[in-house]
């Protein structure tokens, strides 16, 4: 293996590296508002996905996921995954309902330690 053959591996991983890194991340929002746009047909796929500056099976992949979803939702199934920021608040919801039950068994067992001595005496 010679210099050049190591140095443009390297310079291909650089790159791909970077690429990797500045990838733009488009929420679902985002993503519902580029596949709603397609479907109104005025523009399209592909000045729409120049537009946004997307691959064509980037484009197709959300799409089906959306026509996907929305199957699944007009046959009943009404399950959904939950946004990380619900999932965050859940967590903070139960470890305050942790807390206030501890408080309350606390409380429960001095209630219940008076009321045995005052039982005694």
């Amino acid at each position: 293996m010679d210099l050049g053959t190591k140095k443009k591996q390297t310079s291909e991983n650089y790159i791909k590296e970077f690429r990797r890194k500045t990838r733009r991340v488009f929420s679902s929002e985002q993503k519902i508002q580029i596949v709603m746009e397609a479907m109104r047909a005025e523009m399209s796929v592909s000045e729409i996905c120049r537009k946004y500056s997307i691959a064509d099976a980037q484009f197709y992949k959300w799409n089906k996921e959306f026509l996907e979803v929305g199957k699944k939702r007009l046959a009943g199934d009404t399950t959904r995954e939950a946004t990380s920021d619900e999932v965050a608040e859940l967590r903070k919801e139960n470890q305050r309902l942790k807390e206030s039950l501890a408080d309350l068994v606390i409380r429960y067992d001095i209630v219940k330690k008076i009321e045995s001595t005052l039982r005694q005496t």
